[in-house]
């Protein structure tokens, strides 16, 4: 990796679509840019309508251009969903080198060698995430470049996913005009941004609450567990604040984010504003402890969903804290209501970067971390004069594309 490069990151959501653009500088990662718009086209996490997701994707990437004053080319995908799957595999290779010692080849021989594994025609792995290597059975070693020994195993993680959803994703983006360097299972990226070690090693549920889903990630043991989605998120407390204040959902969406409040208990009696009522002119005035009587409950339900959802997981004694991170759980009194609700340790984990410290940022920033640490940067993929994007994905599409792309997971580590 040379001493200054470009990672690009690109969460689609289903209520923003994020571009993070991050300078790689002597081993340290810079947020230089970051480009957001509203999703359209993405329902409940899963997209509905290409189209309007790829106009999505070109006014996020556009507005991250815009701020930095380059043109993006390349960049790496978030992915996830309930169509996301965990399965563990083992690898087993003989070390090829005379001399016994272990090198990249070697590695890259048993992860291969760990992908052998039957899936169903309608799946393609997406990631494979490396739990722990053995050398002539010793256990725990998670780099075993430079050691020596006969006989070298893996016991890996592997993501998998469902070819539609994958393929969906990526055509967006190359209609958007851009090329896709990989795709990441983004609780794979907020696990490395969000978590610590300790976290990752006893046993802590990542939590990502978005707008239309909510996506539950285990982490016991040192590695990814188990994941599991459930089709809720902030855009229900959004509906059900339209429905009790009777007003558009544009409206009720910015009531929330100015006066909502997760916790009656935090919200003020003394602090007024006025709705204009759906079907009339009459304005109706209500104050922030009115608002959150409304958002209390709904918020209440996914966190209690939660946790019935990692019992269902088998880690209902095993975890041992709960992370919370995604757009939804920035409304204030989300922690003291969580703790009540979790009855666990919780806390609400940020980017520590300049201009994304804001939990909605937490994927494409994990994303950043992620691709620095284990996959390299594939050339820059930027020029430094912006211009105009092109909109036929012929410009940047190359015949077997996916084929390309599926040759490049192959490299994932």
């Amino acid at each position: 990796m040379s001493n200054n490069d470009i990672i690009v990151s690109l969460d689609i959501g289903t209520s923003k679509v994020r571009a993070i653009i991050g300078e790689m500088n002597n081993g340290a990662i810079n947020i230089i840019g970051v480009g957001s718009a509203d999703s359209e086209g993405i329902r409940k996490g899963a997209i509905v309508d290409i189209d309007q997701t790829v106009q999505s994707i070109r006014a996020a990437v556009e507005h991250a251009e815009r701020m930095v004053g380059i043109q993006i080319a390349d960049v790496y995908v978030g992915i996830q969903g309930n169509h996301i799957g965990l399965q563990t595999n083992h690898g087993v290779v003989a070390v090829s080198n005379e001399d016994r010692e272990i090198g990249e080849e070697d590695i890259e021989r048993v992860l291969q060698a760990a992908k052998v594994v039957a899936l169903p025609p309608e799946r393609e792995i997406i990631n494979l995430v490396p739990k722990q290597y053995l050398v002539d059975g010793l256990e725990g070693i998670s780099d075993p470049r430079g050691m020596i020994g006969v006989r070298l195993e893996v016991e890996a993680t592997i993501v998998t996913g469902t070819k539609t959803a994958i393929h969906n994703l990526m055509r967006c983006v190359e209609k958007a005009g851009l090329r896709i360097s990989g795709v990441i299972l983004l609780s794979l990226a907020s696990g490395m941004m969000s978590l610590t070690k300790d976290e990752r090693t006893i046993g802590t549920a990542l939590v990502d609450i978005g707008a239309g889903s909510c996506t539950i990630a285990v982490y016991d043991q040192g590695g990814l567990s188990a994941i599991s989605t459930l089709p809720i998120g902030g855009e229900f407390v959004t509906n059900d604040i339209a429905y009790g204040l009777r007003t558009q959902s544009d409206q009720a969406e910015k009531f929330k984010l100015k006066y909502g409040c997760a916790n009656i208990a935090d919200a003020a009696d003394d602090v007024r504003f006025k709705v204009t009522r759906m079907g009339s002119n009459m304005e109706k005035e209500f104050s922030q402890k009115d608002l959150a009587s409304i958002v209390e409950p709904r918020m209440q339900e996914i966190f209690h969903l939660i946790r019935q959802e990692v019992r269902r997981l088998g880690y209902g004694d095993k975890v041992n804290g709960y992370v919370l991170t995604g757009g939804a759980v920035a409304l204030p009194g989300t922690l003291a209501l969580a703790q009540a609700e979790l009855e666990a340790s919780v806390r609400i984990a940020l980017p520590d970067y300049i201009g994304v410290k804001d939990s909605a940022f937490s994927s494409g920033v994990g994303m950043i971390q992620y691709v620095s640490k284990y996959m390299g940067v594939r050339g820059s993929g930027v020029t430094r004069k912006a211009s105009a994007r092109k909109a036929s994905p012929a410009a940047t599409s190359k015949p077997g594309m996916f084929e390309r792309i599926k040759n490049m997971f192959n490299e994932f580590i």
